[in-house]
């Protein structure tokens, strides 16, 4: 597998600096306060160190905006600066990990209407605006300092509980602050923009502004990067299907794997079908190159380090299954009309090998092998994280 992006709420911390379900509003909520959440930057880098010791390939870290280091100055959102990211920037050209960046939409007092980007009031949508202009800004300084692009991706929670009558407005506001937004180009060397859609969240059930027709539409037609959640579409919608339509018509695509358990769509990935398919269309379609895949879940109910791993591991194991899949004999069959073969073939792949390729990977790659990496999570637990809470 090459480079692996593991990014969105899953190794941006999720509920990393915050206690029980701080990290919540507008149709996002971590449950759960389980004990040793990183307390400070400092911390939380040193968790992810931890769980990067334990997935195999190169790492990528996709960072929130509301993780800059302020050093307890009250530095507003729409007030934010690369000044405030270096520290991470830092870190990361240390580690030779490169950046992603997304803005923060969530948990502030100009999110709890229920609208942002798309809100009637002129003034909360200014705010947000500017917002996204500077993390655009922080982004594409991300890129030139560590010499690779950096994507922006932009999600806001906006929606409704209940029937709303007047949708049109608020995706036309959607639509014109989007445009302010992106007014301002950036050398794709540097930075790249992805916009993400969701089919609803917690408090937004009846309406989302952004839904996959809009984003896929403004996307298409302004040259943007479209993002695509595993767990923001119905549970029995194919996002795999997805992909074949939408990259004949885009150049690149942004992925975030999530698992999907009812209306929650943030639950750590495990190796299911939904991950298997998506890694399968991705490898047989040979793009590779077009796709960044990042890992998008968050969960305070267990150990969060080791819900890291457990979620990035899994995700690899989906690509390096399908990268050993026969896709030529399989192609023969299928364009021969032998479906008996194909299926049968299917079939028997499920029971093959794959966790000796997947050991040997781990071996090669100086990681934990098998269930080792279960013990020395467990041993950070007891040396590092319970110590925070005393």
């Amino acid at each position: 597998v090459g480079g692996f992006e593991a990014g969105g709420g899953a190794l941006s911390g999720g509920n990393a600096l915050s206690g029980g379900n701080a990290l919540s509003g507008g149709g996002i909520q971590a449950t759960g306060n389980y004990p040793g959440r990183a307390r400070t930057p400092d911390e939380l880098r040193m968790d992810l160190e931890k769980a990067f010791e334990m997935i195999p390939g190169p790492h990528r870290l996709n960072l929130h905006a509301s993780y800059g280091e302020f050093e307890d100055r009250v530095v507003d959102r729409d007030e934010i600066e690369p000044a405030h990211f270096q520290g991470w920037i830092n870190w990361a050209g240390n580690h030779r990990i490169n950046l992603d960046f997304n803005s923060t939409y969530f948990s502030h007092p100009k999110a709890d209407a229920g609208y942002t980007l798309s809100s009637k009031d002129e003034g909360i949508r200014a705010f947000w605006i500017e917002h996204a202009k500077r993390c655009r800004e922080i982004s594409a300084h991300m890129g030139r300092e560590l010499g690779n692009p950096c994507i922006h991706n932009l999600w806001i929670p906006d929606g409704a509980k209940d029937i709303t009558v007047d949708r049109w407005k608020h995706r036309e506001l959607l639509k014109n602050a989007l445009d302010k937004i992106f007014e301002k180009s950036y050398d794709a060397k540097h930075m790249k923009d992805a916009v993400e859609c969701k089919l609803f969240g917690i408090g937004s059930e009846s309406f989302v502004v952004g839904s996959h027709e809009f984003y896929l539409g403004y996307a298409l037609t302004s040259g943007k990067m479209l993002c695509i959640d595993l767990g923001h579409f119905h549970p029995t919608e194919s996002v795999s299907d997805k992909l074949s339509s939408i990259l004949l018509y885009t150049d690149e695509l942004l992925l975030h794997v999530s698992r999907g358990v009812r209306w929650d769509s943030d639950h750590v990935v495990i190796m299911n079908d939904d991950v298997r398919h998506l890694a399968e269309e991705i490898v047989r379609g040979n793009v590779l190159d077009r796709v960044h895949v990042a890992t998008d879940f968050f969960d305070a109910s267990m150990n969060r380090v080791g819900a890291w791993v457990i979620g990035s591991r899994s995700t690899i194991k989906c690509f390096l299954a399908a990268l050993l899949e026969p896709r030529g004999t399989l192609m023969s069959y299928e364009e021969g009309g032998d479906y008996f073969s194909r299926l049968a073939l299917l079939e028997e792949m499920k029971t093959m090998p794959l966790g000796a390729v997947w050991d040997y990977y781990c071996l090669r790659s100086d990681v934990q092998v098998g269930m080792s990496y279960i013990d020395e999570i467990q041993q950070y637990e007891r040396k590092v994280l319970r110590k925070r809470d005393v």
